[in-house]
């Protein structure tokens, strides 16, 4: 690190982590220090010298079971921005294949000594159970519909620096909740910082007991949307669809997608986010998508690489702590 850089270690909070499995959990401090550490990420990301050194001589794995590009790469980008040796395995490329089972794989590559191991999986619950197996610090990158949690921090660092703050707005979620991980996180990240959380979508769409989170549940958009801050959009997640949850998705691009006219019964500043990858013409219409005055989408992908930076640190560090040596 140079002299100009930003000493965003020398700053970086006291907070410790053993393991980022979920956003529930953490504390509304917890979380601030998160993005207070983000925010000075974001900084430096945009000067010609993004490198620094904070994490020279670690190493980072980034093992994913389902295929990624946005989140591995900017994994992959945080990881080296830092200053650590960052080795990528997908499924395709590792013993998984050979029948090697997830505890051996972990096993495994913990014998490696790594520093931190991010995992994507499309079990649910398969990144805990990883996580009991290794002496590393684990990031949960995602698993099966559970929880996304740097998904939920960098959608909070990006509403923060345009809002100004996240308690007293009103959110909409809009989609897919069903099979969505990242509306998991968001509710509860939402809820923790004091915003009004509402969920949008047709019945079929809605996971039984959402109502215990304390959301908002709506089935009609106009009424959902009415006089929100912020309107996140989910993608629909055919993949995961077991039977037929829409009868169509003409019909569901006119009932539940986003476009100019469902939008305009929020408020005239209101905001569009989405996680990616979009389908255009499903869950949101592409004038929608490409409003530079509306549209945050782009912004989320770089906020992305600054959070994960911050839990990337974090994590490292906290390494050293009593906790991870008597493991």
């Amino acid at each position: 690190m140079t002299s100009s850089q930003p000493s965003a270690t020398s700053d970086a909070p006291a907070l410790r982590l053993q393991h980022l499995l979920g956003i529930e959990g953490l504390s509304r401090p917890d979380i601030e220090a998160l993005l207070d550490l983000s925010d000075r990420y974001v900084d430096l990301n945009r000067r010609a010298d993004k490198k620094m050194s904070s994490l020279r001589g670690r190493t980072i794995i980034n093992l994913f079971f389902e295929d990624s590009t946005r989140t591995r790469t900017s994994f992959e980008l945080a990881g080296k921005r830092l200053g650590a040796d960052v080795l990528n395995m997908s499924v395709g490329t590792s013993s998984v294949k050979k029948g090697e089972t997830l505890i051996d794989t972990a096993v495994t590559l913990n014998a490696m000594h790594p520093d931190v191991l991010t995992i994507r999986h499309a079990d649910s619950g398969a990144v805990h159970l990883l996580a009991q197996k290794v002496n590393c610090g684990v990031i949960n990158a995602g698993d099966g519909s559970h929880e996304h949690p740097t998904q939920a921090l960098l959608d909070a660092l990006t509403i923060r620096r345009r809002k100004g703050e996240i308690t007293g707005l009103t959110v909409a979620i809009c989609g897919d909740v069903a099979h969505s991980r990242v509306a998991r996180s968001n509710i509860h990240l939402l809820s923790i910082m004091g915003a009004r959380v509402r969920i949008v979508a047709p019945p079929t769409l809605i996971p039984a007991g959402l109502e215990r989170f304390g959301v908002e549940i709506y089935h009609d958009m106009r009424t959902g949307l009415a006089d929100c801050d912020i309107v996140m959009m989910l993608r629909l997640q055919n993949e995961r669809m077991q039977a037929s949850y829409i009868p169509s998705i003409r019909e569901y691009y006119k009932l539940f997608g986003l476009d100019h006219d469902k939008l305009s019964v929020a408020r005239p500043d209101a905001l569009v986010m989405h996680p990616g990858p979009m389908n255009r013409g499903v869950e949101i219409d592409s004038d929608v998508a490409d409003d530079i005055e509306r549209s945050l989408i782009r912004e989320q992908v770089e906020m992305g690489v600054a959070v994960r930076m911050a839990c990337l640190e974090v994590l490292a560090q906290s390494q050293l702590e009593p906790w991870a040596k008597n493991q």
